[in-house]
């Protein structure tokens, strides 16, 4: 840990990405961090290139780089890539000893036991949403589903841009999973994904999932809670992305000299 008192020093992996991008900006211009590698994919055209130019600006003085040298002076690495990236880097961080910070969602079951085997002994923070509304929104929906019996349906419906390419979102699946965890079930055993045809009548006591993709939308989440006579809207709507990167963000400075463990939002947040 490099990192002079007072600031954490940042890697970005998925560097030339609108996440990525958003990242590099927003730590490059706030006084508490320090951008000191940036990553991308071996073959990406950025290798080699000064990451502030490579996006257009002036010079940052980080070199974008596809190995473990982008690792080194960090205090930890905020990546928002797709699964098998995160894998491979929670295995190039926790031998580095910097903290990842994992806003990549898609992940199937296989994928999900390759990343917490491939950082292990290493400090992972990982949440399928860094922003705090959402993380509050998960707690009030495991309360809400606790106080209310399977006569109250639960569907969650969520949408995002044209260009995500994982459904539901991993945003969508925390609420599912906090809607499960209030009723005492899992999620798998009453997850309802997908409805075409003639699929009957619904099953009580299911958790439903419905997924909008169009346009530029950042993130909209709405969880209901359906009975006869009433509904239970909770929702949450993201309207600048920038949110998700400042609670990356937060996270990472949350994350320096932290003891190994695997965390979350939450976590970061005290709640």
């Amino acid at each position: 840990m490099a990192t002079a008192q007072g600031t954490t020093a940042v890697a970005i992996a998925g560097a030339s990405g609108r996440m990525g991008q958003m990242l590099i900006g927003l730590a490059a211009a706030d006084a508490r961090f320090r951008l000191t590698g940036a990553l991308e994919a071996p073959g990406h055209g950025w290798i080699g290139r000064d990451i502030g130019t490579a996006m257009g600006g002036a010079p940052l003085g980080v070199t974008v780089s596809a190995d473990a040298a982008a690792l080194a002076g960090a205090d930890a690495l905020i990546d928002f890539t797709v699964p098998a990236a995160s894998i491979a880097l929670a295995r190039m961080a926790a031998a580095a000893g910097v903290a990842h910070v994992i806003g990549t969602t898609g992940f199937d079951a296989g994928q999900e036991a390759a990343l917490v085997a491939a950082g292990q002994g290493g400090v992972t923070v990982r949440s399928g949403n860094m922003s705090l509304g959402v993380n509050l929104l998960t707690q009030l929906v495991r309360q809400v589903a606790a106080a209310l019996d399977a006569d109250y349906d639960i569907e969650i419906v969520e949408a995002h841009h044209r260009h995500k390419v994982d459904a539901p979102s991993g945003t969508a699946l925390m609420l599912g999973q906090a809607a499960a965890e209030g009723r005492g079930v899992a999620l798998d055993t009453v997850a309802d994904r997908g409805r075409d045809g003639i699929t009957g009548a619904r099953a009580r006591g299911g958790i439903g999932f419905s997924a909008i993709r169009g346009g530029d939308i950042v993130g909209e989440h709405d969880v209901i809670f359906a009975a006869d006579g009433e509904r239970i809207v909770l929702r949450h709507v993201a309207s600048d992305r920038a949110l998700f990167a400042r609670g990356a963000l937060k996270a990472a400075e949350w994350a320096r000299g932290r003891a190994a463990g695997r965390y979350s939002m939450l976590d970061v947040l005290g709640i």
